[in-house]
């Protein structure tokens, strides 16, 4: 099966980026690579990040981490008919989504995620799914236009496609957006550009660290 081993997000400051997803999201390059980048970008970027978590106290802890590493709220955590969940903007203009299917707790909170999905916002959610099916990835759900999430490993990032406006309105922010996405995807399926513009690399190894 064609893998989508990670994500980098190209940022204006790679090192205080690198230290904000440790200390709000325990994250780090095997997942979620960042890369110095100076591209112009305004209003939505076209993606959504999302961690899914067990339960509504460990969503509660993973925002407030976030907040207090210096992100942005831009709809507070709540209550809704799927679950529980907010979203936050990252100080690189990354935007999070921390959700749960969970009504309630069933244990102490924690900082701990079950999922990071990737959301594409794409203006034909038909075609991107032909497109990539085309690529060799696997869909594991679909819901017509609307939704498309694709099979991924239990350690790998997800992925899934949206409707750009919808996608938009989901994380609180306007539709309209300029210049670049600021996010490369890697796997054995690259190198290319999708129908959105979104950017995939071959996959590379992480470098070495002393």
């Amino acid at each position: 099966m064609t893998s989508f081993d990670s994500v980098t997000l190209e940022v204006a400051d790679a090192a205080a980026a690198a230290r904000f997803y440790a200390t709000a999201f325990g994250l780090d390059s095997s997942r979620v690579r960042l890369r110095a980048c100076e591209d112009p970008t305004s209003g939505f970027r076209g993606f959504t990040l999302s961690l899914v978590a067990a339960q509504p106290g460990d969503v509660d802890a993973l925002i407030g981490a976030a907040v207090d590493a210096g992100a942005t709220t831009l709809k507070p955590a709540s209550k809704s008919l799927w679950g529980y969940g907010g979203v936050v903007q990252a100080p690189d203009g990354a935007v999070w989504k921390i959700a749960t299917s969970a009504k309630k707790d069933t244990g102490p909170a924690t900082r701990a995620f079950d999922h990071l999905v990737l959301l594409l916002g794409v203006e034909d959610v038909k075609a991107s799914k032909r497109f990539y099916v085309e690529r060799g990835l696997t869909v594991g759900k679909s819901f017509g236009g609307t939704y498309v999430e694709f099979a991924a490993g239990p350690e790998s990032v997800k992925l899934a496609l949206y409707k750009r406006r919808a996608l938009a309105k989901d994380a609180g922010l306007p539709a309209d957006g300029t210049g670049s996405h600021r996010l490369v995807l890697s796997g054995t399926a690259g190198p290319f550009s999708d129908p959105d513009g979104f950017v995939w690399e071959a996959s590379a190894p992480l470098a070495a660290t002393a």
